[in-house]
């Protein structure tokens, strides 16, 4: 979480054109990463880290050019993406759905 704040601060300061075509991709390859970690071993339960980790997508999505002024849930709409909470849960579906079905090698006994 800490190099995902690190990442977004070097984009902040040396980036000038910050349009969706060109924050949106940085986002995704460099700080989302990041901030979904090994989200499958360790997800965040306490309202602070849930917090903090969603502040970080949260300001990348200000640095858009036009998008400062709306809504969080209008900025992640506006840009195609979704809260960091409800990807987590998603990854855990496909996890769990892919443990069922047997897609890996686990001595169930």
């Amino acid at each position: 979480m800490k190099k995902a704040n690190k990442i977004l601060g070097m984009i902040k300061r040396n980036f000038v054109a910050r349009s969706k075509d060109i924050i949106l991709p940085l986002f995704k390859s460099l700080i989302r990463p990041h901030l979904e970690d090994c989200c499958q071993v360790w997800c965040p339960h306490h309202k602070k880290d849930i917090k903090f980790i969603e502040g970080v997508q949260r300001r990348a999505t200000k640095l858009v050019h036009g998008l400062e002024n709306l809504t969080y849930d209008d900025r992640l709409k506006e840009l195609g993406l979704t809260r960091l909470d409800k990807r987590r849960l998603r990854s855990d579906l496909i996890e769990t759905f892919k443990i069922i079905n047997g897609n890996y090698d686990i001595d169930t006994d």
